[in-house]
């Protein structure tokens, strides 16, 4: 039997709550350890700020997943230990290697390295894409190589997109919040329609990214008192990893909900992060184009450009926040009806929005 809902509230409060009180107390000793970012050329931060939030949210994960593990709700979740101790030794390796990052800066080769050995310990662990579902095409059933590197592959995708986004204060928490909720409960209307086997643990996963992010938020908005770092960020991309494959490669049978997805379940989390994940692949063109390094940083992502628009800081994270909302609730409204005649009002207001954005700077000038 499934987890119920108040026991997935309960680990919900735990992750935020201790991502909350945590995250003062890692500003407090990253400033007594001097582990700060000062402002330069490519960051748009005026003053030296904290850099060990990712190591608050590590805790609240920790927390969130052992307060699970203790309610009787979720033993069929745990039942085999191999994936959560997996993801619990994938995400660490994320955070630790990260948190180094940005201390004292790995190269690109090493970096990516360390990706793949964390999407590796998931693949060894058993949290893997099983099943490949293309449009027209049809189901693969993948081999275990084949699994293996179709996994890895799809953590430095995410995992890239989390991190290229966080350009901004709140912005890569806010997405990562508001998509831990979205496949939290499309997970859940997939477990009531017995599409994903009860021992699933990518909604846990989901909610308690979300959770973490909440709690991490409120430190983390402009203008922050402290940042997520590389390490924050590749960790929170490999929970987002963690629920994506395991709730869309677990399941070979078509559902209704995913109709307008061309029934490929690996494609709804990348219309909920179509924020990161279109700002990677145009990042990765950018820079190929211009014969510069892909890993190279630079002030052309989607966030700079809104505020070269004319939108501040607070309102173009606000406006990213909203475009990500609109996008989950397309793919909520379709897995909850199965139905498309109202799909055109959220792609409406998708329209609305970036209308909004283009022409408003330039209405503000006129009139002033």
């Amino acid at each position: 039997m499934a987890p119920g809902i108040s026991s997935y509230l309960i680990v919900f409060g735990v992750a935020t709550g201790v991502s909350l009180v945590t995250t003062p107390l890692m500003r407090c000793i990253s400033e007594h350890l001097g582990f700060m970012v000062e402002p330069d050329a490519r960051r748009v931060h005026e003053r030296s700020t904290a850099l060990l939030g990712g190591v608050a949210m590590f805790v609240g994960f920790a927390a969130a997943m052992g307060a699970a593990w203790l309610m009787s709700d979720f033993d069929v979740v745990f039942a085999t230990a191999s994936e959560p101790v997996g993801i619990v030794i994938a995400g660490l390796v994320m955070l630790v290697f990260g948190t180094y990052d940005d201390v004292r800066e790995m190269s690109a080769p090493a970096k990516v390295a360390t990706m793949v050995l964390a999407g590796s310990v998931l693949a060894f662990a058993g949290v893997t894409i099983l099943n490949l579902r293309l449009p027209v095409l049809g189901v693969f059933i993948l081999s275990q190589d084949l699994a293996f590197v179709v996994t890895v592959l799809w953590l430095l995708a995410i995992v890239n997109a989390v991190n290229l986004i966080d350009g901004l204060d709140g912005l890569a928490a806010g997405i990562v919040a508001i998509a831990g909720i979205t496949f939290f409960v499309h997970s859940i209307k997939l477990s009531d329609e017995e599409v994903l086997l009860p021992n699933n643990i990518g909604p846990l996963v989901a909610i308690i990214a979300s959770g973490i992010a909440l709690g991490f938020l409120p430190q983390n908005f402009h203008r922050a008192t402290i940042f997520m770092g590389d390490g924050g960020a590749l960790f929170l991309g490999t929970l987002l990893v963690v629920s994506t494959v395991s709730v869309g490669g677990r399941s070979s049978e078509p559902f209704t909900g995913q109709t307008y997805f061309l029934f490929a379940p690996m494609l709804i989390p990348l219309i909920i992060l179509a924020v990161p994940v279109v700002d990677v692949v145009w990042t990765v063109l950018r820079r190929t184009r211009a014969r510069t390094s892909i890993t190279a940083p630079d002030k052309e992502h989607m966030h700079h450009r809104l505020m070269r628009l004319g939108h501040g800081h607070r309102r173009s994270v606000l406006i990213l926040w909203l475009f990500t909302a609109l996008m989950s609730t397309l793919v909520l409204y379709s897995t909850y009806t199965g139905g498309g005649e109202a799909i055109m009002l959220p792609v409406a207001a998708v329209l609305v929005l970036m209308l909004y954005t283009v022409f408003h700077p330039v209405l503000r000038r006129r009139t002033s």
